[in-house]
């Protein structure tokens, strides 16, 4: 069974940083792209990051500066680094991986950004 588990979510100031972790289960993790999505109240899901298998990156243009995402494959993990955090990156972050015929999502973890 797949499992996708996000945490490191929380309150912060803007200009400050979080780093998001997935740990992920179930699933041939070494050969797997992951990905980053946010979910913010009034918008569409959008993809933040992914890391493929050979770890090339990819980032949607409002981040590209600002976060980074590594991947450990002994532990099985993702992460997300987010730098000089904005109000407008407020949102429900969710870990993704297409695995067999399925994506998966993690649970989600809330970021919060304000004074």
């Amino acid at each position: 069974q797949v499992q996708l588990v996000e945490s490191g979510g929380g309150l912060v100031q803007p200009g400050r940083s979080l780093r998001l972790s997935c740990a992920a289960s179930g699933i041939s993790f070494s050969f797997n792209t992951m990905g980053w999505y946010r979910h913010a109240p009034g918008k569409e899901r959008e993809v933040v990051a992914s890391i493929t298998s050979s770890g090339l990156t990819n980032f949607a243009d409002s981040v590209k500066v600002r976060f980074a995402i590594t991947r450990d494959n002994a532990k099985n993990t993702v992460y997300l680094q987010l730098n000089s955090l904005k109000p407008e990156d407020k949102a429900v972050y969710y870990c993704n991986t297409l695995y067999g015929p399925k994506n998966h999502w993690g649970q989600g973890t809330q970021v919060t950004v304000s004074s």
